[in-house]
């Protein structure tokens, strides 16, 4: 027996006056989910991505849905430097600064180490982990200039949790963690936060199309309330620590689960 999916929530305003900086919100994700959201609380939104047509496409739907003006894009390789420096850039040109950067792009993927390659190693590392320092690297002068500003990043449950065949991205995500509460230590003292989101299961088409129907019910039979969460419903935790809501919040990662211990 699962619990219901609660209503979806009413705007309050709580990015009211804001600009944030997402990346990789093309499609259904927690990416899209979270952008969509900061403009219903009011934040004036870029959003970032690899997939340009994807990314055109997110950001006529966020204009749509919500009824507010089309986000700015930017396509950008978050494994590319000089990519990550034009989106800084775009973004403070479109933006004017920028006062929430969400850190969202990932990569997973299943291979048992004595059978992983480097190549799948690196390249799960490179675009989860790597690419989160890159970024932060970035934008902190951003931040750190302005004497205010959140970053919000996305880890995982598997940070602390084992799975089978999950060892690349586990590490990356145990990274991710490390990472957040290290930088938020230095960015403290400029004014910046920097918390984390860890979700267990957030289910959208993606994710169902990349795993099969039996590991999925596994997972959700991990899931107290018997049912995946929706991807709103991690961009609700998200919302909330990039809003003056969590002022007294930094270093820290959240769960966003109903996993069972």
């Amino acid at each position: 027996m699962s619990v219901p999916v609660p209503p979806y929530p009413s705007p309050r305003n709580l990015l009211g006056g804001k600009t944030m900086v997402v990346t990789a919100a093309a499609g259904t994700g927690i990416g899209f989910a979270v952008a969509k959201r900061a403009a219903e609380e009011g934040a004036t939104v870029l959003i970032s991505d690899f997939h340009e047509r994807r990314l055109g496409e997110a950001a006529d739907q966020i204009a749509d849905e919500v009824g507010c003006a089309r986000p700015a894009t930017f396509v950008c390789d978050v494994t590319s430097e000089e990519a990550i420096g034009g989106l800084r850039e775009a973004s403070l040109a479109a933006l004017g600064r920028v006062d929430v950067l969400v850190n969202n792009a990932g990569l997973g993927g299943e291979a048992s180490v004595v059978d992983m390659t480097d190549e799948q190693w690196g390249r799960v590392l490179d675009v989860t982990l790597t690419s989160l320092f890159r970024m932060t690297r970035a934008f902190l002068p951003v931040m750190y200039a302005a004497g205010s500003g959140v970053m919000v990043n996305n880890a995982s449950v598997l940070g602390w949790r084992a799975q089978k065949g999950q060892a690349h991205y586990a590490a990356a995500k145990a990274g991710v963690m490390a990472f957040t509460r290290c930088a938020a230590l230095e960015a403290a003292e400029h004014g910046v936060r920097i918390n984390a989101v860890a979700p267990s299961l957030a289910m959208h088409p993606f994710l169902a199309r990349v795993t099969t129907e039996e590991a999925l019910a596994k997972l959700v039979a991990k899931e107290a309330y018997g049912r995946p969460a929706e991807v709103w419903e991690v961009a609700n935790v998200m919302i909330f620590l990039a809003s003056e809501l969590s002022s007294y919040m930094t270093g820290e990662i959240v769960p966003v689960s109903s996993q069972r211990a």
